[in-house]
């Protein structure tokens, strides 16, 4: 028997904006093969070096779909790329294309954006902020349009530690309109170097974009059924539809690939601050529900919905929780391709950070591109710790301190699920077991990202080079003490 969510998208057409990233896949999955569309529509663009057709045929071999397949052989032909670009003005949709979707589309769900913290203005504008106006006009034109969701972050607000399931166009340094309207008409060194007087006490672009992109949803949805998404930081899936999948080392799951390896060793960070973690497998299933609660309350909204996604109050989990449980499941699966022995150390004071990389990263980073530059291979580590660096600092304004999201349109919208809708599309972050959860996570990141079998005896052969750089570790820490203690003799020798 058929769930209320599920007869909802029984022979719907859906249009799916960010299909080809990480929780763009993860909806997409979901709806194949938890429920029975009619069809769905996504966006690609082509590439540098590949077109829409070759990304589609590498979209669709995706380990993600492994499941899905198992059960449902042919659901992936009920996919079909759209071919366009949120850079261009008009999402490079073509006039057939357009023609299309507006005839057949019921449900929109607009996941595209550039997530990178430091986008250049002008570009983290066009794709983040205008595409969403594109697509609320595109949207208008949809007559068969039941649900329309806007997938935004928790921290569109960020200039605010108390956020709740509202708007705040007071805390812009200027209107979406008068930021467009700049992006038209000015030259786009011109525009990037006003990055800081827009920003205002925003720290990057992409929040700020974001948080624009909802102005633009607050000032133009009208009556159309829209509703807004905006999860926390999005890890690793937890349960679907594989334990612990995970596509790509960006964000903070860079950070933990990065300590995994035996790379990362300082972080900049407040360990006593609440990490809002949150499953990508979850966030898929809570944009499922929400559109079809938007659907389900059309005519009795006049304001879009808001849904913050984070943990639950009664379950939170800090950055020195997510550190331990981290090291320790990691630990348990070591990667064999790991350089030294993970170890994690963490300061709240930049110029502190900045001055520990030079032991902590750099040095050894120097010593470690000689030995690759000996054996006749390309040095890297160095020129690796810049761009870690850098996220790492990018990632501080989120880490530094405790945010907290308020949840009770999100409760409300679990409230109104049936018993039977609940464990087919679960986000409930109340019951998250959080040592589970990391357990599948770091064996996800050792198969996904390491391409590493969980096989015995790749995880022996874990075990046996962990142990070893254990003990060069402990080597390493009796040579420097002995060293610093010897020093501290001579210098007090002088004086006694």
């Amino acid at each position: 028997m058929d769930t209320e969510i599920q007869r909802f998208y029984m022979d719907k057409t859906v249009f799916v904006t960010g299909g080809t990233g990480f929780l763009g896949k993860v909806i997409i999955e979901k709806i194949l093969r938890a429920t029975d569309p009619k069809h769905i529509y996504f966006l690609v663009r082509s590439k540098k070096n590949e077109d829409v057709k070759t990304r589609v045929a590498k979209w669709m071999s995706q380990p993600i779909f492994e499941a899905l397949l198992k059960t449902k052989p042919r659901a992936l032909e009920l996919m079909t790329p759209i071919a366009g670009d949120c850079l261009e003005p008009d999402l490079g949709i073509s006039d057939a294309d357009r023609k299309l979707l507006v005839k057949e589309v019921q449900i929109v769900i607009h996941g595209a954006a550039t997530v990178r913290f430091n986008e250049p203005m002008h570009t983290a504008l066009a794709i983040n902020t205008r595409a969403t106006r594109l697509m609320l006009q595109l949207a208008r034109e949809m007559h068969r349009l039941e649900a329309f969701v806007q997938i935004s972050t928790a921290y569109s607000n960020c200039v605010l530690e108390h956020i709740h399931e509202q708007f705040y166009p007071e805390n812009f340094t200027c209107s979406v309109d008068t930021a467009l309207q700049l992006k038209e008409t000015l030259s786009a060194a011109l525009l990037d170097n006003m990055t800081p007087a827009l920003l205002g006490n925003f720290p990057n672009t992409y929040s700020y974009t974001k948080g624009l992109a909802e102005q633009v949803i607050q000032g133009e949805a009208g009556d159309l059924p829209v509703c807004i998404f905006r999860p926390a930081i999005i890890f690793a899936n937890y349960k679907e539809p594989s334990s612990g999948w995970i596509d790509n080392p960006y964000g903070l799951i860079a950070l933990i690939y990065g300590i995994t390896y035996g790379v990362l060793h300082l972080l900049l960070c407040n360990y006593k601050a609440h990490a809002p973690v949150v499953p990508g497998d979850y966030c898929g299933n809570m944009v499922v529900a929400s559109a079809w609660e938007t659907a389900r309350n059309a005519k009795k909204k006049t304001v879009p919905t808001i849904y913050n996604f984070s943990p639950s109050n009664k379950n939170i989990i800090t950055f020195g929780d997510l550190k331990d449980k981290g090291m320790y499941s990691g630990k348990l699966v070591p990667m064999t391709k790991m350089i030294w022995y993970p170890f994690l150390h963490a300061t709240t004071f930049p110029w502190l950070f900045s001055l520990g990389c030079i032991f902590y990263h750099y040095v050894p980073g120097f010593l470690y591109d000689i030995l690759l530059r000996l054996s006749g291979e390309k040095p890297r580590l160095v020129k690796a710790y810049r761009k870690v660096h850098e996220n790492v600092v990018a990632l501080f304004p989120f880490n530094k301190k405790t945010y907290w999201f308020n949840r009770d349109n999100t409760e409300a919208l679990w409230d109104h699920m049936s018993t039977e809708d609940q464990s087919v599309f679960n986000f409930n972050m109340e019951n998250m077991n959080w040592d589970d959860y990391f357990k599948s996570t770091l064996n996800g990141m050792r198969l996904h990202l390491f391409k590493e079998p969980p096989t015995k005896a790749s995880l022996d052969h874990g075990r046996r080079i962990l142990s070893r750089y254990f003990v060069l570790h402990c080597a390493v820490q009796v040579l420097l003490v002995s060293a610093a203690a010897y020093l501290i003799w001579l210098v007090l020798s002088v004086f006694i």
